[in-house]
């Protein structure tokens, strides 16, 4: 076994981690103090990661530390997600949430204190108890933050070699921003063993050698049009590795987020932290009330949340808000009515503004005047006009566990967080395995941190477990990898430059959005993922056909675009797939021809990985780790937790 630092070569043995938001600086935090270096990569700088969007806060227990309460947790967590969950990884991080918190804090995060100097929590959407610690609105950048200062220290920190000393010209963390990930190499055994990525500066492709690479480059919706996504969250990367064998699951799960503002291009997702503080949904009675909000008296507002069965109220859980809310719009034709066109608008009132000014400014810090400049709104005064927005995806890349004593997840274990593709593992978004069919609130950012930091040590396991470092491998297979994606890059650069009929990418990317987010989102029928899935085939042969808008030899994000573009639709197939195998209605996943649970024939994870030039539902595969081959099926383990109906079901 190879178990030192460097290869039989003599060379630093790194491992690489993709993707600079909460979950891969975890990774990178923890991977560091185990003493492995790493080598860690970004498409845009660190502190623009998509993870400063996380606004409400950090689901970390109730304060009290206890058993009991992780335990109430995890249940709650399995039960939102409809129990499509495995369950020893949920409960392995709902016992760990509390202790993630205190590490967080102990590095400067500033979270809101009580009275008497304790981190404060709050209640978020489909949780019944306080539990999600807080600074602000602005949990995800102050986290984020915190992480990128102690990775910016590990930066300046010598790796050392096993008698401690130091390794000339090595440090502990090298950080490469501005980098596109194209795919991962693979050894003759199908073993990953680097990657190749691009430098968006200088347009430099290069393919590198690491014992193992960990993915967590976050979601896929910016697939969907309107989404609350940046546009770099395509999901480019785990589409490459779908297209190099990786198996993809549950990616019907979309979550739309019931509270948003339309934006020039984008919605503006308004935090569960604005409903934790008590602002309330409704519509006017009268379907064409033309009164602006705060004329129209209580007694003539219909705070429907409110009156539905589900014991949460304005706090319902996204699935069950959003589809509430679709059905005050589309289906009663009660939104907000719209003077100027006469008819009533696909809206709903946000209304806070019998809090408070000085609550929402002390409660919500900074995120008031950032809605305020972004919007023109003051939220302290002026009901919001939402509506649902594509806001996260529960499904994403399979990755394995192990469990261990009493049910939990084992802590060290190569298998855990590992993808079907053997020395790829995956953390934070672009995974699937913590939150179900439905993500409670709060739960984006313990999963990232939990996610990465459980990969830190399975990728150690894994690391010292190998027989060959990837620096002991022939540079063949490197140079082969890194020539052939140099030849696929000069050709998108000269595609369709002499042809008038060649298409525009982002026209083609435009395209795809309204497609996914009319046919695959909140509401699907088997007629419209029919229909959804030509579309897709026929977007796929044209976005073989689109033109580079630049062919600048530096700084060229044209040709870049045109990459992500084909693993954006090579995704959305997938994702259309997988919601027209699934014949049941089950947390963000809804099929009004199929209204209910069905857990005697959909219990189970869709999996689907590529096949050829399409996606396939499959039910079984074998994968190997740490030389280990191990058969997976469609079933949940639902060991620890009995199957019941979920308690905080409303009707819509």
């Amino acid at each position: 076994m190879t178990r030192g630092i460097r290869s039989e070569s003599g060379k630093l043995r790194r491992v690489a981690i993709v993707g600079g938001g909460v979950a891969g600086l975890s990774a990178t935090l923890r991977l560091a103090e185990l003493g492995v270096p790493v080598d860690l990569y970004s498409l845009v700088p660190v502190r623009r990661s998509h993870s400063v969007v996380a606004q409400g806060g950090i689901s970390g227990g109730d304060g009290s530390g206890t058993e009991e309460d992780a335990r109430a947790f995890f249940e709650e967590t399995i039960e939102a997600g409809e129990f499509l969950a495995h369950q020893p990884p949920v409960l392995g991080m709902a016992l760990a949430a509390p202790q993630i918190v205190d590490l967080f804090d102990r590095m400067g995060v500033p979270f809101h204190r009580t009275a008497e100097g304790r981190v404060d929590r709050r209640r978020l959407s489909g949780g019944a108890v306080a539990r999600a610690a807080f600074a602000g609105a602005t949990t995800g950048q102050q986290i984020l933050y915190a992480l990128d200062e102690q990775v910016r220290r590990l930066e300046a920190e010598p790796a050392l070699d096993e008698r401690g000393l130091r390794v000339p010209g090595e440090t502990l963390v090298k950080k490469l921003e501005r980098w596109d990930f194209i795919e991962i190499v693979r050894d003759d055994a199908g073993t990953c063993v680097g990657l190749v990525a691009q430098d968006l500066v200088s347009m430099d492709i290069k393919a590198f050698a690491y014992d193992a690479v960990l993915l967590a480059t976050g979601g896929p919706g910016a697939i969907f049009g309107k989404s609350a996504f940046g546009a770099t969250t395509t999901s480019a990367a785990a589409a490459a590795v779908v297209r190099q064998g990786a198996v993809y699951a549950n990616a019907e799960f979309i979550q739309m987020h019931p509270t948003a503002v339309s934006g020039a291009n984008k919605q503006h997702v308004i935090s569960d932290a604005l409903r934790a503080e008590g602002a309330r949904l409704w519509v006017p009675n009268s379907k064409t009330d033309r009164r602006p909000p705060r004329e129209i008296p209580e007694k003539e507002r219909d705070y429907f949340l409110e009156r539905a069965s589900s014991p949460l109220g304005n706090l319902s859980a996204a699935d069950v808000a959003t589809r509430a809310i679709l059905s005050i719009c589309l289906k009663e034709e009660r939104g907000i009515f719209d003077a100027a066109t006469e008819t009533n608008s696909n809206a709903v009132y946000l209304d806070a503004t019998h809090v408070g000014q000085r609550t929402l400014r002390a409660r919500l810090g900074g995120a008031v005047d950032t809605w305020d400049k972004l919007l023109g709104v003051n939220v302290c005064t002026t009901p919001l006009k939402v509506f649902p927005a594509v806001s996260y995806s529960m499904g994403g890349l399979w990755v394995d566990y192990e469990s261990g004593a009493g049910g939990a997840i084992a802590p060290v274990s190569p298998r855990n967080q590992a993808t079907s593709i053997p020395g790829l593992y995956a953390a934070g978004e672009v995974e699937y395995q913590y939150h179900g069919a439905n993500r409670l609130g709060g739960g984006s950012l313990l999963s990232c941190a939990y996610g990465g930091l459980l990969a830190a040590g399975a990728i150690a396991a894994y690391r010292s477990a190998m027989e060959r470092s990837a620096l002991d491998l022939p540079k063949s297979i490197f140079e082969k990898c890194q020539k052939a994606n140099e030849k696929a890059y000069g050709d998108l650069l000269g595609r369709g430059q002499e042809d008038e009929e060649a298409e525009n990418p982002y026209s083609l990317s435009d395209e795809l959005g309204e497609a996914m987010l009319r046919d695959c989102t909140a509401e699907r029928s088997d007629e419209a993922l029919d229909a959804l899935a030509k579309k897709l085939e026929d977007l796929a042969e044209r976005a073989q056909k689109t033109k580079a808008l630049d062919t600048s030899i530096r700084a060229n994000d044209a040709a870049p675009a045109m990459r992500r573009l084909e693993g954006a639709v090579l995704l959305a197939r997938v994702i259309a797939a997988s919601a027209r195998k699934r014949a049941e209605s089950r947390g963000a996943h809804f099929k009004p021809a199929k209204p209910n649970r069905d857990d005697a024939a959909w219990l189970k994870t869709t999996l689907a990985r590529w096949e050829g030039d399409a996606p396939k539902v499959v039910d079984t595969f074998d994968y190997s780790c740490a030389g280990k081959t191990l058969s997976q099926t469609t079933a949940i383990d639902t060991s620890l937790l009995k199957v019941r109906p979920r308690k905080t079901e409303g009707k819509a």
